[in-house]
């Protein structure tokens, strides 16, 4: 399963980034918007930082808006990703941007059923919404297992992205069920990367060693 990071800030991509297991980024309007300075140039530098695919939306409520605003973001980086919602119209614009050959990420799925159309439409990814799910009380694991595996079975190629991760096991959940891509904001990866067993075994052996260390200078 490839890591994606969900988030728009580039002080947080250059630090997942430097862990060298990165390989994409989603934003959409509400990350952008918490962001200074002119946002195609913001994605422009993540899409050079990432090295790989990076979702930006459009925020046209019909497909021909939608496809006209994704010839201006496709325009900007050979690694943008379209992202247009889970609606008729975003599915005109999925239908036309893959014959286009413009890469899309139907955003906002929370069913199979959406899964089958977005894919259908030829969408690229399709995410749903796992963190989300879980906060009206359904359940997100049996969406995901749902959608991998009716893609599995008609081998269709559509990616799956556990989008909305809240938490590491999320993400664990996502592993397990075998989804393409987890796109993860940078709070979690920082809670994945802890540990406090970890932390007291390296304190452990940092003390060993200084100890081991006294003892043969103490020798000489």
């Amino acid at each position: 399963m490839d890591f994606f990071v969900d988030t728009a800030n580039m002080d947080d991509i250059r630090e997942i980034a430097r862990w060298g297991i990165l390989k994409g980024c989603t934003t959409n309007p509400t990350l952008l918007s918490r962001e200074t300075g002119d946002y195609n140039k913001i994605l422009q530098g993540i899409c050079e930082l990432v090295g790989g695919p990076v979702s930006a939306e459009v925020l046209s409520d019909d497909a021909e808006g939608m496809v006209s605003e994704a010839g201006e973001l496709a325009s900007l980086h050979d690694n943008i990703v379209i992202k247009v919602p889970m609606t008729a119209e975003g599915l005109r614009a999925a239908s036309e941007l893959a014959k286009r050959n413009i890469k899309t990420n139907v955003t906002l799925v929370f069913s199979a059923n959406q899964a089958l159309l977005a894919a259908a439409a030829g969408a690229t990814y399709v995410s749903p919404f796992v963190g989300r799910l879980d906060d009206i009380g359904h359940d997100s694991e049996a969406v995901l297992s749902d959608i991998v595996e009716i893609f599995s079975v008609n081998e269709i190629s559509t990616k799956v992205i556990a989008a909305s991760i809240r938490s590491p096991m999320h993400v664990t959940q996502a592993a397990l069920l075998g989804c393409d891509v987890a796109t993860i904001p940078p709070a979690v990866f920082r809670k994945m990367l802890k540990h406090p067993l970890t932390d007291i075994g390296i304190d452990l052996f940092k003390k060993d060693w200084e100890k081991a260390g006294k003892q043969m200078v103490d020798a000489k």
